[in-house]
């Protein structure tokens, strides 16, 4: 890297194909065929197989967007000794324009890629071509899917060859060419468009967590009989402190497997699904049919995209969001930190409602924290001006099992390195608590504050590890607590403990996005509404009247 020959910095607009191309060069395994806008938050650097050329891929550029991946890309472009415009040959003169003006007040090296090949038309391919032979850029012409080891070469030798053009790049690049623009679907009505892209997205959440629950309810038993319980019987005679912290009410073995068995299912089944849709294109498409419905809580509709990923995980939802315009990210975070359920909140929620004989809880539950999370964002984000941004359809097409497969790999091993080890961790310090008498301590100290919501103080460490993880709300399996909740106790609790707070490492990637003030006042703000939304929850007799008599009818029916 410190000896580089030179650096060639990959500059575009969204779902231009720079990741892919990255990847392809590099042979790096990560991004591979991805498709769908705004994937790249962050800048990458690798060096370019079989040379000692050191490429950056960057995120995508928007036009007239004061994202801060926007400003990512053109910080780093400046900085390199060459810039490769990666430019989709569907819209290729409006492209090569809109990044000619961004960068137009500085001299560079320039080479042009141009993607989409097997969707352009052959006369535009030519015609860019010639153009650019005409100011000396070198040009390659690529399908990034289906990248052949002779663009590779080719992209190697265009770079080496790019020379200093003397004039500015807004007259060089005045090409006059038309759009190619993917053919419309129903989701682009502008009446149906809106109610089919929440169809799909319902469906997009709403199947992989119906999956995870019948894998996890019809599991447990048989995890229960051939695995837990002659591991418990076998601890029995082990020392009294390995006791505690296996098969304690907070042991690994007591807490541990149901995080897993009802956690790593939603998270898989749910990143297959975000992966497919990702793939196709179809997430973007979905999105840009929702923005009317989301300009009213102050959001665009590619803000949704961070506030999905959210339900994957709050922390890349987070990191997603450098995509969103300044006027609009901080209201997507805040609707990210308390309406986006990520996988382990879904999967405490579903366990704990499993135990308690109320599966069915959870579809009203979902809902409602979502709702609330919009009106909470709402009222706490005034309304500000959004900078207009060019409609950009995504090409729908095939999903590649490569790209399918390293998403769900990603997110596989985040689970097992991050969530898991955090969660056994949230067991043995509550298993040393409560032996130490910390928490029944803490539990009659909180006592009255929860009789506020009609609450038994014996829910409070649940609510407080929750805090910490969202799991962590899963020690209410223990001490019979489910048993002696009603319905509407139940639901108030799972709800105040998943959007009291963020979890901790939420606050803090928060805290590095923007400021440790920033943070606080979001958990602030969140903390209120939680509260508020809790005791009304809570205080509301009829409601909780309604919703028994819906589940118990819903019991019936299946």
């Amino acid at each position: 890297m410190l000896n580089a020959e030179l650096t060639a910095v990959l500059v575009g607009m969204e779902s231009a194909g720079k990741s892919t191309i990255f990847s392809k060069l590099t042979h790096y395994v990560t991004g591979e065929e991805v498709n769908f806008r705004g994937s790249t938050v962050v800048c990458r650097r690798a060096v370019i197989h079989g040379t000692n050329i050191t490429i950056v891929d960057t995120p995508g550029i928007r036009h007239q967007s004061d994202s801060e991946t926007t400003r990512m890309a053109l910080r780093e472009a400046r900085q390199g000794d060459v810039i490769v415009f990666v430019i989709r040959g569907t819209h290729a003169a409006f492209e090569l324009k809109m990044l000619s003006r961004e960068l137009e007040d500085y001299r560079y090296r320039v080479a042009v890629i141009l993607t989409f090949e097997d969707k352009t038309p052959i006369s535009f391919c030519r015609a860019v071509e010639q153009f650019c032979q005409t100011y000396g850029v070198p040009f390659v012409s690529v399908d990034a899917r289906a990248f052949e080891h002779r663009k590779h070469a080719l992209i190697v030798q265009a770079v080496r060859s790019a020379k200093l053009l003397t004039r500015p790049l807004h007259e060089i690049f005045a090409l006059d060419l038309a759009n190619v623009d993917p053919p419309n679907t129903l989701l682009e009505h502008k009446t149906v468009g809106p109610w089919l892209a929440l169809i799909l997205t319902i469906l997009l959440f709403g199947v992989p967590v119906v999956a995870a629950y019948l894998f996890a309810s019809v599991t447990q038993s048989y995890l229960d009989t051939w695995i837990l319980n002659p591991l418990r019987g076998f601890m029995q005679a082990e020392p009294y402190w390995l006791q505690v912290f296996s098969v304690g009410d907070y042991g690994l073995l007591t807490l541990g497997p149901y995080s897993f068995l009802w956690a790593f299912p939603v998270v898989v089944f749910i990143g297959i699904s975000v992966a497919v849709t990702e793939e196709m294109g179809l997430k973007d498409r979905i999105t840009d049919a929702l923005d009317p419905w989301l300009q009213k809580v102050g959001l665009e509709g590619r803000d949704l995209i961070p506030v999905l990923t959210g339900f994957g995980c709050n922390v890349v939802g987070v990191l997603q969001s450098r995509a969103c315009g300044q006027c609009t990210r901080r209201q997507c975070v805040s609707l990210i930190s308390y309406g986006s359920a990520c996988s382990y909140t879904i999967g405490a929620t579903l366990s704990l409602f499993n135990s308690a004989g109320r599966p069915l809880l959870f579809l009203p539950y979902i809902f409602v924290v979502f709702i609330v999370g919009a009106v909470h964002t709402r009222i706490f984000n005034r309304k500000t001006i959004k900078l207009p941004d060019t409609p950009r359809k995504t090409f729908l097409q095939r999903p590649t099992w490569k790209g399918i497969g390293f998403r769900v790999r990603a997110i596989v091993k985040q689970f097992m390195l991050q969530a898991m080890p955090t969660f056994l961790l949230i067991c043995m310090v509550a298993a040393l608590l409560d032996e130490l008498g910390i928490i029944p301590w803490a539990s009659s100290l909180l006592s009255p504050v929860f009789m506020l919501f009609h609450l038994p103080g014996s829910v409070a460490p649940s609510v407080l590890f929750s805090m910490i993880r969202k799991d962590g709300m899963l020690v209410l399996n223990q001490h019979g607590i489910l048993g002696e909740l009603s319905i509407v106790q139940l639901f108030v609790v799972v709800y105040l403990a998943s959007t009291l707070s963020a979890c901790l490492v939420t606050l803090w990637t928060v805290a590095r996005e923007f400021s440790w003030r920033f943070a606080l006042q979001i958990a602030g703000k969140q903390a209120v509404t939680s509260i508020a939304t809790s005791a009304l929850l809570a205080w509301l007799v009829p409601f909780g009247k309604q919703m028994s008599l819906i589940t118990g009818f819903m019991h019936l029916m299946s």
